[in-house]
């Protein structure tokens, strides 16, 4: 089974050099490359492709603001010179970040990252569940949460805030970070609203993760949270049910 994929990169070197170890990989097959990233919109809606090779930093526009941008992603690699990039590609969910100059190996162990992946994805086309499942409904420890092309396990118990990020939201849990999709609104709907609750335009706090709060700031592990005024008599309600003031 084929990938096809693009290639985007303002250099034309480092294209010719991704459309030759493409050749060299049976389960690849490049559909083009271009050379800025606007032009590959039209293709993209036109096109089926399964995975982008992307530079980031391109005149005009870059490969970030193409992730951004784009509904529904194909798998990406990003390729650049630049490694102040990577907590950026976390948040996209970008599957490998490679540095310049590329080497095959390198290139052959991204793409067989990507593979893996496509195979899985390809395998398992039944709909993922969305909400919590569990044998509980009434006490739900768990719930499904989607994100870019996975589908993440996130235990409720292990959730410390979520924060708000332009049109994504991600998720702190204790031991790891997740992007997605989901607005404020539909989280509520999902998380125990005796055991969560939003305390600014772009937080929402697990009450049991609270270590202090001083003043109008809540603090849980290393961050500090602000809570705000249209927000405030809530919280304060749901604090004093829980016996913290």
């Amino acid at each position: 089974m084929k990938m096809n994929c693009i290639a985007v990169d303002d250099e034309l070197l480092a294209l010719k050099k991704i459309e030759r170890f493409a050749e060299k990989i049976d389960y690849l097959n490049l559909l083009g490359t271009f050379d800025n990233a606007l032009s590959t919109f039209s293709f993209l809606r036109e096109n089926k492709v399964d995975l982008i090779f992307l530079d980031i930093q391109m005149d005009e526009f870059t490969g970030i603001q193409l992730l951004e941008t784009l509904k529904d992603p194909p798998y990406v690699i990003l390729t650049t010179a630049f490694d102040e990039y990577a907590l950026k590609a976390y948040e996209l969910d970008v599957v490998d970040y490679v540095l310049k100059p590329i080497s095959f190996e390198r290139f052959v162990k991204a793409t067989e990252k990507v593979y893996a992946r496509f195979l899985k994805d390809q395998n398992n086309q039944s709909p993922a569940p969305t909400q919590h499942v569990v044998e509980n409904n009434d006490n739900p420890e768990y719930t499904f949460i989607k994100s870019g092309n996975k589908t993440v396990k996130v235990y409720f118990d292990r959730i410390l805030y979520i924060e708000g990020q332009r049109d994504y939201l991600q998720i702190h849990t204790e031991d790891s970070r997740i992007m997605t999709l989901l607005n404020f609104k539909k989280m509520q709907e999902i998380l125990d609203d005796q055991k969560f609750i939003r305390v600014h335009k772009s937080y929402i706090i697990s009450i049991d993760k609270i270590d202090y709060i001083e003043n109008n700031t809540i603090k849980i592990k290393d961050k500090l949270i602000p809570v705000s005024s249209t927000y405030k008599i809530a919280f304060q309600n749901l604090l004093q049910k829980k016996n913290f003031l």
